[in-house]
């Protein structure tokens, strides 16, 4: 698939910015690592969190084997942008973007990475690690799960992290 047919096929989709680069312009950062592990409550309890998603070296292995890099943002619009509840409840829309990205954009490519914002919601508790994931297929790591720092990508292609208050700025990559 190339730059010019993605570019045409996800103009129906109300992403606000998006980028095309090349996944060995990525950088790795093992302090996002440290982050997460001492500051997001899923750390340790998702399949698409560390350390399920693998070691920094794994994940940069991973990520540095495609050949491209799709990077977009959606936006979600919030009464109180500090009320994390409310900020939350609005990823379900940007999921829900990306499947659809998934689905009627990528179908033909089976040999995509999708990453997204936040840690996977589909269970209520997830089966990690007891067991293996149930919706691998619909299941996507977070962005930052990987090591990567969005807003790194965000500076290096003049994307907009923040879109103004109350306003939520979503990302999704796709690796391919």
């Amino acid at each position: 698939m190339t730059k010019e047919e993605i570019e045409k096929k996800i103009t129906e989709y109300p992403i606000v910015e998006y980028a095309f680069f090349d996944p060995a312009e990525l950088n790795f950062h093992q302090a996002v690592r440290t982050i997460c592990k001492n500051e997001c409550p899923q750390y340790g309890k998702s399949w698409s969190c560390p350390p399920a998603v693998g070691t920094l070296d794994e994940c940069k292995g991973r990520c540095t084997s495609y050949d491209h890099a799709f990077i977009f943002s959606t936006i979600s619009e919030v009464s109180d942008i500090l009320n994390m509840d409310e900020m939350l409840s609005t990823r379900g829309e940007h999921i829900q973007i990306v499947n659809q990205i998934k689905k009627n954009v990528f179908s033909e490519n089976d040999d995509i990475l999708i990453l997204t914002a936040e840690s996977c919601a589909l269970c209520e508790k997830c089966a990690y690690p007891d067991q293996a994931c149930r919706h691998l297929d619909k299941m996507y790591p977070c962005i930052e799960s990987q090591t990567i720092s969005v807003t790194d990508i965000c500076e290096k292609h003049n994307l907009s992290f923040f879109n103004g208050y109350n306003v939520v700025t979503w990302f999704g990559m796709i690796l391919f």
